[in-house]
């Protein structure tokens, strides 16, 4: 992949977010004709021959970036991940059964919010609390009580809005394991045997919006072909999975999306090159809010997430006014989500280094201007 120089702002949003500009850069060279197809992505039929190899391209792709098991299957769907809450418990969990769910933060409120409204939901441990931001730690294994014979564990493995993130995937023992990881999908190396199911919307980690990637274990298809004569075939994971993603029209130019960005993936060296990557990010930036005490962390240290950075400053008007001016200087998308103010700093894969040095330039010049 070729990159072109532009005049491009570092762009800190939590979703959709930054894309590498090589991918960016094949998009719009083959936007207008793919190469020996003569039409565009945009055009082609999902039935074709073009668009099938460029489908199985992405799973073999993923499957190799992320050494999935041969008795996972891979499914491209449409919904975000707010469909995913509630097509987890009506595939999953059955009458008379009982779903764990782990609550920290506000997605996962939502996911069990979606979830009683299909069947019965344990709350398994909560880390809500009062005071301006509710969530700041994510659970230890120990704070889990967890049902006996649950149908499955939900976890959000990162907290977009909040800051925190789980560091590994806990232990919920024979249980199937699911995860909501559509904001630190393939950002680290992902032991895919210790789920049954995970689930990501691709606009932050993998691509442009309009994808949810769902990696799923080949025995949870099953409870999805029970329900078949039940559920809405658009609702049910072993009709897309039977399909190969091809029961309705996919969302093709998204899909393609995944597909360079998987190969992107590959190319930075793997899981683990881009995991050591984040994680020199992540810690640049949480050294400069730690470094002095006009900036403050709002997640607990054993919680902090390498994928968004939050952090707060004295006061409201300073914050207003850093923002303000961090967006004039080139760096976009700083504002906290509105539920808990502050900022936010959203590096995923795609989010240059550079763009660290820059920000933590800023952050000292206007600590100098305004401590």
């Amino acid at each position: 992949m070729t990159t072109t120089t532009v005049n491009r702002v570092f762009n800190f949003s939590a979703g959709p977010a930054v894309l590498p500009l090589p991918v960016l850069d094949q998009m719009q060279r083959e936007l207008v004709a793919l190469p020996g197809v003569g039409m565009s992505v945009l055009e082609i039929s999902h039935r074709s021959g073009t668009f099938e190899s460029m489908l199985a391209e992405a799973e073999a792709d993923i499957r190799a970036l992320a050494e999935v098991p041969s008795n996972y299957r891979i499914v491209f769907l449409q919904g975000g991940a707010s469909t995913q809450f509630s097509m987890v418990p009506m595939n999953l969990l059955d009458p008379g059964a009982t779903a764990d769910y782990v609550d920290t933060g506000s997605w996962s409120e939502k996911a069990i919010k979606e979830a009683r409204k299909i069947g019965n939901v344990n709350v398994a441990a909560s880390t809500k609390q009062a005071g301006p931001v509710a969530y700041v730690r994510v659970p230890a294994v120990s704070e889990l009580s967890l049902t006996p014979g649950a149908a499955y564990v939900h976890m959000t493995s990162n907290n977009t809005i909040e800051g925190t993130q789980f560091q590994s995937a806990p232990d919920v023992g024979d249980a199937p394991l699911i995860s909501d990881s559509s904001s630190d999908i393939f950002s680290r190396p992902i032991d895919v045997s210790r789920h049954a199911l995970i689930y990501a919307g691709a606009q932050k980690n993998l691509g442009p919006a309009g994808v949810t990637l769902v990696i799923v274990r080949e025995d949870l298809l099953e409870r999805s072909r029970a329900k078949k004569a039940t559920l809405p075939s658009m609702l049910n994971y072993a009709i897309h999975a039977d399909n190969k993603s091809l029961y309705n029209t996919p969302p093709s130019f998204a899909v393609y999306g995944v597909g360079l960005v998987a190969k992107w993936l590959r190319v930075q060296g793997g899981l683990a090159a881009v995991g050591q990557a984040n994680e020199q990010k992540a810690a640049r930036l949480y050294a400069e809010i730690d470094r002095s005490g006009f900036y403050r962390g709002t997640a607990e240290k054993s919680s902090r997430s390498f994928m968004n950075v939050t952090f707060r400053l004295p006061t409201e008007e300073l914050e207003k006014l850093f923002v303000k001016e961090s967006t004039t200087a080139g760096l976009d998308g700083l504002k906290g989500h509105r539920s808990v103010g502050g900022m936010r700093a959203s590096i995923y894969n795609a989010f240059p280094a550079d763009g660290i040095d820059v920000l933590v330039t800023f952050m000292q010049d206007f600590e100098r201007r305004h401590a």
